[in-house]
């Protein structure tokens, strides 16, 4: 048998170990420094991080729940996930929180502001929050991200928040690794157009209009219902919106209630399990599409690219004949 894939860490304390396994035994002892480690290994992606992946997945089953909360920067989504971590931790819940940050462009780092609006539950000991940022992870937070949800759920948290900075193509495939998808927004018809715009009528289970002390927090809401009551794909499941006010904390508990109803929705109606497996095919195919993509890139790096090239400009080859070629079949 080869020996699993162990880590050089420069920041690891003397004496703790390097090896995945046992880390991930420790995590579900209850380190959280062993967490830590954990999802650094996924973030840098690499052979560790695929053992990673592969223990964390034998091992973690499905959480009890996995929410993604997504929405224009400055909408609120920070101080109001600090709420829910209150309202899930009511429940019985341990907690674990994937703030999923921008990767700064010269350190690679993630911007910890989440952390800091988050600092009151940072250190207890049943809930488990981190940014995440791309930082050298080959393929990026749409790999990263699952891998990192197993880890926590692997380390026994059985609630998992994921809260993205933005509505932007990728924040919207990281909301999508959620049983329920929060969407928050702020009072304001742009906000409602450009949930629109992003799609995120059709992802969203629960609409939050948050800040809703300000004017145009009713506006805001109606404009959202008339819009899902135009919208033909929504099935059995109509997504609640509900007024917040984060700061406060009014209306979350309302929010939490809506989260709890969606689960049982989710349960009894068995879209649970069909959402779970259509993750893990489409995770599949990410999969399979970054390893194509790195195929392709080494075949560009080689003599024999050149040669082929050359032989579609000549025009002796078209595209799907030298595709063919370079792939090794017929042409």
């Amino acid at each position: 048998m080869e020996p699993r894939p162990t880590v050089d860490d420069p920041d690891r304390p003397s004496g703790r170990s390097r090896d995945p396994e046992v880390l991930l035994a420790s995590a579900r002892a209850g380190d959280r420094g062993a967490i830590g480690r954990l999802l650094s290994l996924v973030e840098r992606g690499g052979e560790v991080a695929r053992e990673v992946g592969r223990l964390a997945f034998a091992g973690s089953g499905d959480a009890e729940q996995v929410v993604g909360i997504t929405g224009a920067p400055g909408a609120g989504k920070s101080t109001l996930t600090d709420h829910l971590i209150s309202s899930a931790k009511r429940d019985g819940d341990r907690v674990g929180v994937l703030a999923v940050d921008p990767s700064s462009p010269f350190s690679g780092g993630a911007i910890l502001g989440d952390r800091i609006r988050m600092q009151d539950h940072a250190l207890e000991e049943d809930v488990f929050i981190r940014s995440m940022a791309t930082r050298g992870h080959q393929g990026g937070l749409a790999l990263a991200a699952p891998g990192a949800i197993r880890v926590l759920v692997a380390s026994g948290l059985s609630v998992v928040l994921v809260e993205t900075v933005g509505v932007g193509q990728v924040e919207v495939e990281i909301a999508g690794e959620a049983d329920t998808t929060l969407v928050v927004l702020n009072p304001g018809w742009g906000d409602a157009v450009q949930a629109s715009k992003a799609g995120l009528l059709e992802v969203a289970d629960i609409f939050a209009v948050n800040k809703a002390d300000r004017p145009g927090a009713a506006e805001t809401k109606g404009d959202l219902e008339s819009m899902l009551d135009m919208n033909p794909s929504m099935g059995e499941w109509r997504p609640p919106v509900l007024l917040t006010t984060a700061t406060t904390g009014d209306g979350v508990d309302a929010l939490w209630s809506a989260v709890s109803h969606h689960r049982q929705y989710l349960a009894s109606s068995g879209e649970l399990v069909k959402r779970r497996e259509r993750r893990l095919v489409d995770e599949l195919q990410r999969v399979l599409t970054w390893r194509i993509q790195q195929d392709v890139r080494a075949i560009r790096g080689g003599d024999h690219f050149d040669q082929v090239v050359a032989e579609v400009i000549s025009r002796r080859l078209d595209p799907y004949q030298a595709a063919d070629r370079l792939l090794g079949g017929r042409g």
